[in-house]
């Protein structure tokens, strides 16, 4: 784990950096997506929902869409996508207590699984390890944005 202008930034998940997003692969050839620690700091650090388009559980969702919404007393706003993939299931511990997604936003504050169409041909889209850190720090310093 990095700390980087003071957000928690995990080395082994992958990054949808403008839209603070990551995805993790699972075992099954799943995919784990949640918000970064910097989304979590941007709406306010409590958040008052996060609701998985129930509408959109089995359907394939495009990369970018809108899988759920995170809402807050600052923010409302849209928890897009890091790749094509089918929705599965959403966390249904964040219904809740969203605010999980706050406190521990790589581990059970997960948002969604999915099944991904093309994982191996959408995941160059995103960055990931030493190099995805390196982006998203000079996207933090870019944009001046701090989680501490």
């Amino acid at each position: 784990m990095s700390n980087v202008r003071g957000c928690d930034l995990p080395d082994d998940v992958f990054y949808l950096i403008e839209k603070h997003v990551w995805a993790k692969p699972m075992d099954d050839g799943s995919i784990r997506v949640g918000i970064t620690s910097v989304a979590a700091k941007l709406s306010g650090g409590k958040l008052a929902a996060i609701t998985v388009k129930a509408k959109n559980i089995g359907q394939e969702v495009i990369q970018g869409k809108s899988i759920a919404t995170v809402e807050s007393s600052k923010f409302v706003g849209p928890v897009p996508a890091p790749v094509t993939a089918v929705l599965v299931k959403a966390n249904e511990k964040l219904a809740d207590d969203p605010n999980i997604a706050v406190a521990d936003p790589y581990g059970e504050g997960w948002i969604a699984e999915m099944k991904p169409s093309n994982w191996d041909g959408e995941k160059g889209s995103l960055v990931t390890g030493a190099d995805g850190i390196a982006k998203y720090q000079a996207k933090l310093e870019a944009d001046n944005i701090s989680c501490s």
